[in-house]
């Protein structure tokens, strides 16, 4: 589990293609005696597993970074495939027990690409309007909580499958949000409340609102 709340933004040193998906290396700020082999870390919200870890990459020979491997699954489902060498992620490392829940719970199970369809800087904030999928927008409710590229944020607006969230300095700072643009592809996860609170109500266990 993870709450959104972003710990480092690394950056995609190396992609190496499998037989059936890719292994991925990922530069941080996460120190690798700090990390097990086989823990989970959220990749733009995408929960993955560490396979290998170390110091040094040609660039920088200080530089710590951790290694993934993804499935074709993994790659059709979220933005992974579009993902280059040089491309900045946001990063989470798995909740332990007793930690500040800073966010929302978030599994790391993506599931669908929303696209972003419009930016408007106010002031020093950014107001980021997104187009989800049909199937996950009726999940989307205005204050509401979303993820998106492993963020925990609150839904301002919603209308049909468009939604809008204000992203704050801090936000646009230590994520990878301040170089977000129009068109871009974003991994989506929904609440995992709403999604079991539409499943009640679609088999009956709740009656639907009026």
């Amino acid at each position: 589990m993870f709450t959104g709340i972003i710990s480092d933004v690394g950056e995609i040193v190396a992609i190496e293609p499998r037989s059936t998906g890719v292994r991925l290396r990922i530069a941080t700020v996460y120190a690798p005696e700090g990390i097990d082999l086989g823990a989970s870390i959220a990749c733009a919200g995408a929960c993955l597993t560490v396979v290998e870890k170390g110091t040094g990459i040609a660039a920088d020979p200080a530089r710590h970074w951790f290694d993934m491997e993804a499935s074709d699954e993994t790659l059709a489902k979220t933005t992974m495939a579009d993902w280059r060498a040089g491309t900045r992620i946001n990063l989470e490392r798995a909740l332990k027990v007793g930690d500040e829940l800073g966010g929302h719970l978030v599994t790391g199970h993506v599931d669908g690409v929303a696209t972003l369809v419009a930016r408007d800087n106010v002031g020093d904030m950014a107001r980021l309007t997104f187009e989800a999928p049909a199937a996950l927008a009726r999940f989307i409710a205005a204050k509401g909580s979303v993820t998106l590229d492993g963020t925990s944020l609150t839904v301002n607006t919603v209308e049909g499958n468009r939604f809008s969230v204000m992203l704050i300095p801090h936000t646009l700072t230590v994520t990878t949000w301040g170089a977000s643009k129009v068109g871009d592809r974003i991994n989506l996860e929904i609440d995992m409340m709403a999604r079991y609170l539409a499943r009640l109500v679609e088999s009956g266990g709740l009656p639907a609102a009026a």
